[in-house]
């Protein structure tokens, strides 16, 4: 695992009060965990987007909404208007995640690794 944020610099972003102290240490490893999972580059210095993009997943996973979503993408819905009726199927596995957690996702997104196949003729 990979240590992109500190809890100093959660604070310094956020303010010393975004979790309680006992809290801290745990989000923080929560959020380096969530960050290696995605980030898939090694640099010398931590881009601040990234470095923002933990500190909004370390408040998440301080009110412990980052790995706990539900299920939740729609396979199917049907909807009937002469008779009110509605009905949604959801995927199995598939999850909601918060706004932090979107918004650490859009940050991150130039730094996580895709596979891109360039293709040269000589």
């Amino acid at each position: 695992m990979t240590d992109f944020i500190t809890v100093a610099q959660v604070d310094s972003l956020l303010g010393a009060e975004w979790t309680t102290e006992d809290k801290k240490p745990r989000a923080v490893l929560m959020a380096n965990t969530w960050l290696t999972e995605r980030v898939r580059q090694e640099f010398s210095e931590v881009p601040a987007a990234i470095v923002q993009a933990g500190a909004e997943v370390a408040r998440e996973a301080a009110l412990g909404t980052l790995y706990g979503a539900q299920a939740r993408e729609v396979l199917s819905e049907t909807k009937t208007v002469d008779v009110v009726s509605k009905s949604t199927t959801y995927a199995q596995g598939s999850s909601t995640i918060s706004a932090g957690e979107s918004f650490a996702l859009a940050l991150l997104k130039p730094y996580m690794g895709g596979s891109q196949i360039r293709m040269v003729r000589g």
